[in-house]
């Protein structure tokens, strides 16, 4: 008879059981990894992976990291949660709810938000989880490309991936209405995973995640200290004509005649303890794990 999972808190110390949650991660979420992001050294205290352990496997987990939320320009401490489930064999004995709990208990009353997929949408609000509409933006924007391209980087790269963190650390948030501060090691997360537009370095303290597909620049995330002069910077972030920006974020403090392009079917992000108020919004998209 096997003996009961049993709960333990893995963090960044834990490597000896990072391959046990990397193994887990796989299994139960086909489209993601953690070990390359662990590979790069990217699991910091910030990420806490609340385990339940069952002959030496994770078979159930709900992971926290630490955000630096900005809502409505207040500066808020809370948490996302993340790779909430249970290994496929297991699932219908409460394991995943019981990983869940744990993780609720230790974050308290701060401030969670998640994203769930289509297949787990009424699991959420058991645990007082509302979900929270995110909306499109675009802006008609006609610009052709510059003399010069501003160079794509690889966070494969140990000096491109300190450097990024570094401008990441201090950046501003792109958004005062619904956005975060310091979440370069999420960033990395999507890049490690293959997610993540191709990753531009305008200067030393200015990166930007941007594509261009069609005529139009999708800009996913920026991290920058400092404004940015983008009618300057739009030509270097290119390299065909366009005619139209849209925002992996609520790009009013920048682009305040921004317009929503309507509700995003497939965000599925879900709040606790959070109200993100009337206005329409959008979470930063590499802010999302």
């Amino acid at each position: 008879m096997n003996p009961a999972p049993s709960l333990r808190v893995l963090t960044h110390r834990d490597t000896d059981l990072h391959a046990a949650y990397c193994d887990y991660v796989a299994q139960v979420f086909t489209q993601a990894d953690f070990r390359r992001w662990c590979e790069w050294g990217q699991w910091s205290g910030d990420y806490l992976a609340f385990c339940l352990f069952q002959d030496g496997r994770v078979v159930a987990n709900a992971s926290a990291m630490r955000m630096r939320l900005v809502i409505e320009g207040a500066q808020v401490d809370g948490w996302q949660f993340g790779a909430v489930g249970c290994l496929p064999e297991l699932r219908g004995r409460g394991l995943a709810r019981a990983a869940m709990q744990a993780a609720l208990a230790h974050c308290g009353d701060a401030p969670i938000l998640l994203f769930a997929n289509e297949r787990v949408l009424d699991f959420y609000p058991r645990f007082g989880f509302a979900p929270a509409p995110q909306s499109l933006f675009a802006l008609d924007w006609l610009a052709h490309p510059g003399p010069t391209q501003a160079p794509v980087l690889d966070l494969a790269e140990p000096s491109v991936r300190a450097a990024f963190l570094r401008a990441a650390a201090s950046a501003r948030p792109v958004s005062q209405r619904f956005g975060a501060r310091d979440y370069g090691r999420t960033a990395t997360w999507y890049a490690a995973n293959g997610y993540a537009s191709p990753l531009h370095r305008l200067d030393e303290d200015v990166w930007v995640f941007a594509q261009t597909e069609d005529a139009v620049l999708t800009i996913e995330d920026v991290f920058a200290a400092a404004p940015v002069d983008w009618p300057a910077a739009i030509g270097r972030l290119i390299d065909q004509p366009i005619r139209e920006l849209r925002f992996g974020f609520t790009p009013q403090r920048d682009w305040p005649r921004a317009r929503v392009l309507g509700e995003e079917a497939d965000a599925g992000l879900f709040v606790r303890n959070l109200a993100t108020g009337p206005l329409p919004s959008r979470f930063p998209l590499l802010a999302r794990t």
